[in-house]
Formats: C-alpha cells, sequence, structure tokens
C-alpha cells in the first residue's frame, strides 16, 4: 500500500487493490494504519485527495474535481 498525507497532517495507507470506478479515475479504500484496521474513507486518484462525500445510496463524489461513482443500490421510486 502506498501512503498519502493529508491537509491535516495524517498519514492514510491507501488500498489500490479496494476500489471502484469512478468517472475520472477510481476510488480506492483509505485506512488509518497499514493493517486495514480503521477505514479512513476514501481516496480519489484523480486528483490523490481524500476530501470525499458518499451519500446513503452509496455514491461517491470528490469534493475537488468533481470526479464521482454512481449510486450502488437505486430507490425503485426514482425511475
Amino acid at each position: 500500500m502506498r501512503t498519502h498525507t493529508t491537509e491535516e497532517g495524517k498519514t492514510v495507507f491507501i488500498a489500490e487493490d479496494e476500489g471502484d470506478r469512478g468517472s475520472s479515475g477510481p476510488f480506492f479504500v483509505a485506512y488509518g494504519t497499514a493493517a486495514r484496521e480503521e477505514k479512513y474513507g476514501w481516496f480519489c486518484s484523480n486528483c490523490e485527495s481524500v476530501d470525499n462525500a458518499m451519500d446513503a445510496m452509496g455514491r461517491i463524489q470528490c469534493n475537488r474535481c468533481g470526479n464521482f461513482r454512481k449510486p450502488t443500490e437505486w430507490d425503485a421510486a426514482h425511475e
């Protein structure tokens, strides 16, 4: 796993073998420990940021570059 330092100075560990496709590049799982014990959030590979938001349906959007992942759950009422 590679490391990344957040704007707050925290080191997170990027699991490039755990991720999901985004519109501009994949999102990888970021952990707070190298042992993958504490999930930190998502890492946007497009702009190399952990500044992302996820909603209740599993949609991820990067707050920096706009890269997004489609929802993993669908509500039939919206179709």
